[in-house]
């Protein structure tokens, strides 16, 4: 009964602790500082786009009007499935990002829990460790758009598992069918449904058994993301009338050995969008663990740790030779190779890791004395770690404006005003800032960040940006190679798209096609610094815009 008691009290303290990490989404709102990359300056806004389009529903083949000049296709965003695209149709911006953030940290606390609990960490004494290291794991920096994409993986690796071994259980089935409507398959779900299948071959082979139950979990989960990601698959299989920038990707020219220092680079420090933050405190108690368990001679007691280790290092040289130049003849060959992103099994990584980390606590805490003060002593750090590393403590000292300064809804009101017509009878682009900040303000852009759209625009806009990618072979390669960002590069930037209203920085030597925007339908230009040559490039200064909310100042350049 005691220890009953100790258990609940130890899983009150780990959720009171996950409800103060995200409590400042909720008590700041828009006053709140997230991550802008793949964020705020893409995927929050074409929530709102889709939204707003009037084509949320639309067929496939259709395209979404405001960006791009209406070249943006519908199928390369979100479907009406996904589940996180439902909380910004109910929520406004700032409040449904902040559920999502706590949906997607609740659900990966109790997954992380259960698998460590029932299929990892079995010694009933060592429940703390199940509990709060499904806390650090639930508190990990995760891509927010990704949702449940990395986090959720132990919570459907508890189903699969529990249906492995015959457990007979609604819930079980229920996960399987409602985390493909909140996560992501190409950015995380394919590569862990191709870790379930090993496990289903590994058993045929150890067994020499089908196990019916299992492989149809698998099948049924695989479906409904089919019919989740209905548009994706659609627009990647059976839309081939025009090629899509994807297809002029450019292919990697990584030597052995910078794929040999993307290995450890990636196993020691992680991925933006999948940041385990493992480098100071997981990484050295687990490495430490392998050690002592070979000094010690006990680590053939240790298959599961080895195994998870051995796996997690072999995702690290998987994603960095990916990108070795060695590669690309074959790529060459098979177009979905240029077009994939097949290195993306670093997804499954994070897990792993707290996995391991969980295995190496407990073998210290078995050891007892000095090795199990180790093992509590490492499981707080890290939780530290990753409450050092909460959004708000991280970006509001990295100078990163919050969600209100960086729309800066009231500024771009001011401008709408000032123009004074339907912004759908005109077109704009940005210089120095995001797209994102005037397609948020309902504005119609020429330019954008989108993953796929016709290469025939963007050979289009390339023309308005040419003389500018001719200054610098980085821009030159960045847009060309990979192209998702289609903004107005500017050379003396470079890729800095966050100028804000403390930036002293002139644009001295700005060479745009002015032309080849006018006949797009370009008429003004948002920019961040002012512009010295303007009139060489033709292009009248309006308007300064300064609200005291905004993180910019707007110079309203119009396309003479």
């Amino acid at each position: 009964m005691k220890s009953w008691v100790l258990e609940r009290k130890q899983e009150c303290i780990a959720v009171l602790l996950l409800l103060v990490f995200v409590a400042p989404l909720f008590i700041l709102g828009g006053n709140s500082h997230i991550r802008i990359h793949d964020n705020l300056d893409s995927n929050m806004t074409w929530y709102r786009v889709l939204l707003n389009s009037g084509n949320y529903l639309a067929k496939t083949g259709t395209n979404i009007p405001q960006m791009l000049d209406g070249f943006a296709p519908r199928d390369a965003f979100d479907s009406q499935f996904v589940g996180i695209v439902w909380l910004y149709a109910i929520f406004p911006t700032p409040l449904a990002f902040a559920v999502s953030q706590l949906i997607t940290r609740v659900f990966a606390f109790i997954g992380m829990r259960l698998w460590l609990r029932d299929y990892v960490i079995k010694d009933p004494k060592q429940k703390y460790i199940t509990i709060f290291v499904a806390l650090a794991f639930a508190l990990t920096p995760f891509w927010p758009s990704g949702m449940l994409s990395t986090l959720g993986m132990p919570l459907a690796l508890w189903a699969f598992l529990n249906i492995r071994k015959g457990k007979k259980s609604i819930w079980n089935w229920l996960i399987l069918t409602l985390l493909p409507f909140y996560s992501s398959l190409i950015l995380g779900f394919c590569f862990f449904l191709f870790l379930v299948a090993c496990i289903w071959v590994y058993d045929i082979v150890k067994k020499r058994g089908w196990n019916w139950r299992f492989f149809g979990s698998m099948a049924y989960m695989s479906v409904l993301y089919c019919i989740v990601n209905y548009r994706f698959i659609s627009q990647m299989f059976f839309q081939s009338n025009e090629p899509d920038s994807r297809s002029a990707f450019s292919l990697p020219s990584n030597s052995f050995l910078d794929s040999i220092r993307l290995t450890f680079k990636n196993f020691t420090i992680g991925h933006t969008h999948d940041q385990s933050l493992a480098t100071y405190v997981v990484l050295p108690v687990i490495l430490l663990a392998l050690i002592v368990m070979l000094v010690k001679k006990d680590w053939r007691g240790q298959k599961l740790f080895l195994w998870l280790l051995a796996l997690n290092f072999a995702l690290s040289v998987w994603y960095a030779f990916w990108w070795w130049g060695a590669w690309n003849p074959v790529k060459e060959q098979i177009s979905i190779m240029r077009s994939f992103n097949f290195s993306r099994f670093h997804f499954l990584q994070p897990f792993i890791y707290y996995g391991l980390f969980a295995l190496a606590l407990v073998y210290f805490a078995k050891k007892g004395g000095g090795w199990k003060k180790l093992a509590i002593i490492g499981l707080v750090l890290q939780i530290g770690v990753t409450f050092a590393n909460n959004a708000e403590i991280l970006y509001r000292e990295a100078g990163t404006p919050s969600i209100n300064q960086f729309y800066a809804k009231d500024e771009f009101q001011q401008i709408k005003d000032y123009i004074g017509k339907p912004q759908k009878d005109y077109r704009v682009a940005s210089i120095g800032i995001h797209p994102s900040i005037s397609q948020e303000n309902g504005f119609y852009t020429l330019d954008g960040y989108v993953n796929s759209y016709p290469l025939s625009y963007k050979a289009k806009f390339r023309e308005i940006i040419a003389p500018e990618l001719a200054k610098s072979p980085t821009l030159r390669e960045y847009y060309d190679g990979w192209g998702n960002r289609v903004y107005i590069f500017v050379a003396e930037l470079g890729k800095n798209y966050l100028f804000d209203k403390n930036s002293t920085k002139h644009i001295k030597n700005l060479e745009l096609n002015t032309q080849a925007f006018k006949d797009m339908g370009g008429e003004y230009i948002f920019s961040a610094l002012p512009i010295d040559n303007a009139a060489a490039n033709h292009l009248h200064l309006e308007k300064v815009f300064d609200d005291k909310q905004a993180a910019w100042k707007i110079y309203l350049y119009k396309a003479e």
